[in-house]
Order: C-alpha cells, then structure tokens, then sequence
C-alpha cells in the first residue's frame, strides 16, 4: 500500500466486531514494532500480547476512569497490547538526563505507531490509549512494580458499516516552517 494512502486509512477506532485477529497478522504488527528504530538501539520496550478474553476484559476496565465514562469500546477489542518500559542503556540515559529528554518514551511512541500503521494494512483496527489505571494493569498482568506502562493499544476488526472519518489537521502552512519558526 501506498504510504500516505496507509497514514490516510489509519485512524483511533472505537467500535469493534467480535471476530479473531488471525495470528500471522497479529505477527507482522509486532514485528513492525520489534524492528521500530531507538535511540542508541536500547530498544526499550516490552509488548504483552493480552488475548486471554477474561484478562483483556479486565484490562479493558481499567480504562474505564473515575467516572466509568471513558474507554466504553475497549471490551469489544479482540487484543490488547501493553508496552511496558524498560531500562534504557546509559548512553541514552546520560543524553536523556543531558537533553531532559525521555527517549524511550518517544521510542516507544514509534514502535507504538509502527503497530497501529502495520494493523491498517492488514484491515484490523486500533486505537492507542494512555488513560488507564496503571497500577491495575501491572498487577493484573505481573509487571513489575518498578517498570511502567506508558501504553495500551486495543486492536480488532471494524464494523463494514464503521465509518472512515476524514482526517482534520491544521493547515500545512500552520505546522511546517522552513529555515526559521
């Protein structure tokens, strides 16, 4: 697929069909994020794969917020993904401190949309969400107390009927400056 056509078709899907995601499509989305580029190659990710129906609800849930109001969709999603972080080397650690940047943070933002963009290819829907109770997840899924969990992706086939929404951006003359802001 053309990729501007891909970035064009990839969306945040909220309404999923209860229909499997076949395991050599799920495959492909992970390996586009296992070969997702990071800084100094520290890789600083985990993906756990939360296909087991009665965890995934649960996760599901905990998206759901304080008022219970936010994330409805997530139970009809087929998969969750969690991306935890992980330790990054010390070089990346050091150029972090010294740049008060958090590269993994953006490597994992990469890897994340690496995933959503492989799942629009194969016609599975996604939708990345950072509202969650972390503290539910990790103990739901075994993480370590000392790692974190920067991001969920569900993912799921769409509905024929689900409306592709029309992408509304900023002008290009409004995000893209040359040579000065």
């Amino acid at each position: 697929m053309d990729f501007l056509k891909l970035v064009e078709l990839r969306q945040s899907d909220r309404k999923f069909i209860d229909k499997d995601i076949e395991e050599e499509k799920l495959a492909r989305c992970l390996e586009t994020a296992r070969l997702a580029p990071s800084a100094s190659n520290s890789q600083p990710w985990t993906f756990i794969v939360i296909n087991d129906k009665n965890l995934k609800d649960e996760v599901a849930y905990s998206t759901y917020g304080p008022l219970k109001s936010f994330n409805k969709f997530v139970p009809q999603s087929n998969i969750i993904i969690a991306i935890v972080q992980e330790k990054k080397k010390i070089l990346t650690e050091i150029g972090g401190r010294i740049k008060d940047k958090d590269y993994a943070l953006m490597d994992i933002g990469i890897a994340a949309e690496h995933i959503c963009l492989a799942a629009a290819e194969e016609g599975i829907g996604s939708c990345m969400l950072g509202w969650f109770d972390e503290k539910k997840v990790k103990q739901l899924l075994k993480v370590p107390e000392n790692k974190n969990i920067p991001l969920l992706i569900a993912l799921g086939y769409t509905p024929d009927d689900y409306k592709h929404r029309k992408k509304t951006r900023k002008q290009t003359t409004k995000v893209i400056k040359y040579n000065s802001y």
